[in-house]
């Protein structure tokens, strides 16, 4: 059975983006735009709107299998206190849910760890970073104490940078740290195999459980030769592949994420179950990817209501075009 996440704090505050504590912070914390009923004459346009813009984010079986996971690693690390700790890298194509699935598990975390800590605002129990392109081992670094809130300086170089960050993040006792687009380190050129090295370091400095996401992690250089040997024997990988639709069972998880999804809408005309009909074809001109089926029903649902028709029929949904991957797996469904 799918069903959202939460029905509060899907989003983060604009301009402060979630890999800075003030804007993962409010990504844990702030409430959506309030859902109202449909034909609330109080509900402006432009709530609507806002409203339809952040969906809340379905949880699959696949983000419960994740959540499970990485709860054994914690329980598994808790009393490590020498060496890499254990650590779940999450792979798959791109728009299959990855960061959202990171993104959710961290939220999930640090909401359980306030309810059971209140009053301790100054709690950081969640670090999320992305590596950056062409990184260097200063600029992963850098990134990890820009989350913090750490002024650095030109002067300071990365062993002291690394020591500070290290040192900050055991005596506020973080406990998870997910990091994005670690594919993106390319380890048979020198830059990427020291920040993988880099990578590595922190993990055994660090006292906590380190979460990946990659595209493809399988495919890239980063778990080859004698450093991806040291990662792969240190790192549990999950697959994070589409949904599938082959089976009756599959089918159904697929039918209960779209069912969910159009629960959520509040279009005046719309009428409920109208995308659960087209649940096949939504699959086809997704290939199962959640981020290409989020983006499908909001931007219908925003068309719908900017131009007055306030409800979603499949005519709409072909009009709607997805990114790139997408549309290039399903135009046999688009001429259907």
């Amino acid at each position: 059975m799918v069903s959202p996440i939460s029905t509060d704090a899907v989003g983060f505050a604009p301009l402060a983006p979630p890999t800075v504590w003030q804007g993962w912070d409010a990504f844990v914390h702030r409430a959506p735009a309030p859902a109202r009923g449909a034909t609330d004459p109080a509900w402006s346009q432009a709530e609507r709107e806002d409203y339809h813009s952040e969906l809340a984010v379905m949880r699959t079986p696949a983000m419960d299998s994740v959540f499970t996971a990485v709860r054994r690693l914690l329980l598994v690390n808790r009393r490590q206190q020498a060496g890499a700790r254990r650590g779940l890298i999450i792979s798959g194509p791109a728009t299959t849910g990855k960061a959202t699935t990171m993104m959710a598990l961290g939220r999930s975390f640090q909401l359980a760890d306030t309810r059971q800590h209140p009053g301790q605002a100054e709690r950081r129990l969640v670090l999320f970073i992305s590596v950056p392109p062409a990184a260097t081992p200063k600029m992963l670094v850098s990134e990890f104490a820009r989350f913090l809130g750490m002024p650095i300086t030109d002067r300071l170089n990365q062993t002291q940078i690394t020591g500070a960050v290290c040192d900050l993040l055991c005596e506020l006792g973080t406990q998870l740290v997910l990091i994005g687009d670690v594919h993106l380190l390319d380890t048979q050129r020198r830059a990427g195999a020291e920040t993988s090295d880099q990578l590595k370091y922190l993990g055994e400095r660090i006292p906590a459980t380190f979460v990946y996401s990659a595209i493809d992690i399988e495919t890239s250089s980063l778990l080859s030769g004698v450093r991806g040997a040291q990662i792969a024997g240190r790192f549990k990988i999950f697959r994070h592949h589409p949904l599938a639709y082959a089976t009756e069972q599959d089918r159904a998880v697929w039918d209960d994420l779209v069912w969910a999804m159009e629960n959520l809408l509040r279009l005046r005309a719309h009428r409920t179950g109208t995308l659960v009909t087209h649940a096949a074809y939504l699959h086809a001109r997704t290939g199962g990817r959640i981020g290409s089926l989020s983006h499908l029903i909001r931007e219908a649902a925003l068309i719908a209501i900017t131009e007055g028709t306030e409800r979603i029929t499949k005519q709409l949904l072909n009009e709607v075009e997805l990114d790139a991957a997408a549309e290039t797996q399903a135009r046999p469904a688009r001429r259907k």
